[in-house]
């Protein structure tokens, strides 16, 4: 009884200080977690936002800036994440520290008991054994499921060996799951693409003039690899002119703006820009002397002043930002809001309504001044009077730059100085609106007058 009650006062004295501990720890961490969690948000914002965009990214050669942009965004949680791995080390090490000292002091007193003639091995195998299974990982020991006469050694090495070899086979499971995403991860970063936006390789023009030419182009994108979308597709287009597309859906019109901005490489044929082969040119030069604005602009949760600023590589001015907002009719209602240029547009500009999103987008467009404007569908999705005022701002950033619009409005192509129907992956009709509009039953009467029809 003297062995057991004094045993008992160690493991009393020693329980409640590692449960104290393992509290602290807990309320400590919770703070970490929850600055930690915040800081990656930011971070996974930025990921998100290049994801979802990425046609946008990869359009103003900003891959490197997002990275850039992410990485700092992860500095702060990463240094969090290690301050909270160490506390987190420092707990455990502390707990497991306490817990198998008082082991040893428990085993060094109870030997000093049995030896002394105090306690009997029994006596003090029975009050040790609930000390130990608490370390357990499920605490699936009991006392009443083991005899008392059992060889204490034996006992603790069989118990030991069982623990180890059961929490090597549950991780096994876990370990297959961990190769097979690590394998799908580790297969997207080594994966080459055929066109390297980052790669520094490439012959830079001089001058730039903005002659566009496809010769005998044929393609199919590579997820639909048994369709093809051009099997002879040629047109030229040259410097200054504006040039419209149109057709039924499917037919390819915004796959001539995907292969000049070298998303893809046609499986055949060339694509000339000022008479070189555009696979011959730097991908981050050729994709700055041209502007994309699409159908729904994406805009990244950021203020007005920096999604506009996102068009041009390296510092820009509150001038040069000002000037293309103005520029784009975007300027008077930028000015009317309460923060003006410091307004946040919200996830993908939630916070703007469809006409200042693509107003913002067609100053980010023009802020670096391309030589090639490509506009995919640009106001289809737009109510008459966003549609105007848009219009508006296109025809004045269109002159003098060569560009190619995608659309289905008859308000938008009426004007452009050069029509082309496709049809079947190739031109069957080419011509200004007056000239295409009096073929006897053309592809592109017949497509305005459904359209009319259509209201």
């Amino acid at each position: 009884m003297v062995a057991s009650w004094r045993l008992a006062l160690i493991i009393t004295v020693v329980i409640p200080l590692v449960g104290f501990q393992g509290y602290a720890q807990i309320k400590f961490m919770k703070g970490y977690s929850a600055d930690a969690k915040v800081m990656y948000e930011e971070a996974s914002q930025v990921a998100n936002d290049a994801v979802s965009g990425i046609r946008t990214v990869a359009s103003f050669s900003a891959e490197q800036r997002v990275l850039e942009t992410y990485n700092k965004k992860c500095e702060a949680p990463v240094k969090q994440g290690v301050r909270q791995g160490l506390i987190s080390g420092f707990g455990f090490g502390f707990s497991f520290l306490t817990l198998y000292l008082t082991y040893g002091l428990c085993f060094y007193v109870g030997a000093r008991f049995v030896h002394d003639g105090k306690a009997t091995f029994s006596d003090v195998f029975r009050l040790l054994l609930p000390l130990y299974v608490t370390a357990l990982p499920n605490n699936t020991s009991s006392t009443e499921a083991l005899p008392c006469t059992v060889d204490l050694q034996v006992f603790f090495a069989l118990v030991l060996a069982t623990m180890g070899i059961s929490q090597t086979s549950a991780l096994g499971a876990d370990s297959a799951k961990a190769k097979e995403s690590t394998a799908s991860i580790f297969g997207i970063i080594d994966r080459k693409s055929k066109v390297d936006s980052s790669s520094e390789e490439g012959v830079v023009l001089a001058n730039v003039k903005g002659d566009i030419e496809f010769q005998h182009v044929a393609f199919k994108y590579p997820s639909r690899p048994n369709i093809p979308i051009f099997t002879d597709f040629s047109l030229t287009i040259h410097s200054g002119k504006t040039v419209a597309l149109v057709g039924e859906s499917g037919s390819g019109k915004s796959t001539v703006i995907s292969l000049l901005e070298r998303f893809y490489d046609p499986d055949s044929g060339k694509i000339l820009f000022d008479g070189v082969e555009i696979e011959t040119l730097r991908v981050s030069w050729l994709r700055q002397q041209m502007g994309l604005v699409s159908q729904e602009p994406v805009l990244f949760n950021d203020t007005i002043r920096a999604n506009i600023a996102y068009g041009k590589e390296g510092e820009t001015t509150e001038e040069d930002i000002v000037r293309v907002a103005k520029a784009a009719n975007a300027h008077q209602f930028v000015s009317a809001l309460p923060e003006g240029y410091d307004t946040p547009v919200g996830e993908r500009g939630i916070q703007l309504s469809g006409g200042q999103k693509q107003r913002i987008a067609i100053a980010r467009a023009i802020l670096k001044d391309p030589r090639v404007l490509l506009l995919d569908e640009a106001t289809s999705a737009l109510d008459a009077e966003s549609e105007h005022v848009v219009q508006e701002a296109l025809d004045r950033v269109m002159v003098g730059r060569t560009t190619v619009v995608v659309a289905h409005r008859l308000s938008t192509i009426k004007g452009a100085d050069m029509i082309a129907v496709l049809k079947n992956g190739m031109i069957v009709e080419k011509g200004r609106h007056e000239k295409l509009m009096g073929l006897k039953d053309g592809v592109y009467a017949s497509l305005v007058e459904l359209r009319m029809s259509s209201g």
